[in-house]
Parts: structure tokens; sequence; C-alpha cells
């Protein structure tokens, strides 16, 4: 699967299938779930969410989106524009992917407040 990749400033109020919206401005990419589900999917771009990568032709996403939340439980990178889903995640797998992710953005903002 292949996405298309648009730069706006605000996220259109009806998001179309096969297409990443990127605002800069807001710091998101928002996309409906690859997986067909429907769902809104909002990548937050920072040190500490998701980082976006344009070379000028495609877009990458990194790292990749796990739809945890969603009853779809998609898991999938975006690179260079096309989708690679990756493999399903277990229950265990996803808590702990997400008490890592909480110790790692706890960390980062520590270190920030300490160069202050």
């Amino acid at each position: 699967m292949i996405l298309q990749h648009k730069f706006i400033e605000l996220v259109p109020p009806v998001l179309e299938e096969g297409v990443l919206y990127i605002s800069v401005e807001y710091c998101s990419a928002i996309h409906k779930c690859v997986c067909g589900c429907g769902n809104k999917v909002v990548t937050p771009l920072s040190p500490t969410e998701w980082k976006l990568t344009f070379d000028g032709k495609s877009v990458s996403l990194n790292p990749s989106i796990g739809n945890w939340n969603f009853e779809c439980k998609s898991h999938y990178w975006i690179i260079k524009n096309k989708v690679k889903f990756a493999r399903r995640w277990s229950d265990e797998e996803i808590e702990k992917g997400k008490k890592e992710e909480a110790e790692l953005k706890a960390k980062y903002y520590k270190k920030r407040r300490r160069k202050k």
C-alpha cells in the first residue's frame, strides 16, 4: 500500500483514504488507519513522539505506528510513502512498550529541565 502525502495547515473535516496529511505548523501527521477500520490516526511530531523525514519526494515516520487503543490494533511503518505492516503485538508487548515509552519521555523531559 502506498500513501500520498499532503502538506496542509489545518486537517480537513473529512480524511481521504490513503492520504497522510502533514501539518508542520501544528507538528502533526494524520491519516485514516491503513487497516481499513476508518479510525483517525494522529501522530504528533516531536522529540519524544514521531519523527518525520521528507526527502523532497516521499515521507517516512519513525517509529512504527501501533494503534493499540483501536479494536484493530494495527501495527505498521510508513517508509518512503509505503506502508509496511509489522507483526501484531501481544497485550503484554503492548503494555511493555507503553511503559518503556513513558520512561523515555520522562527521562527526556527531566534532562531538559536540568538544562534550564
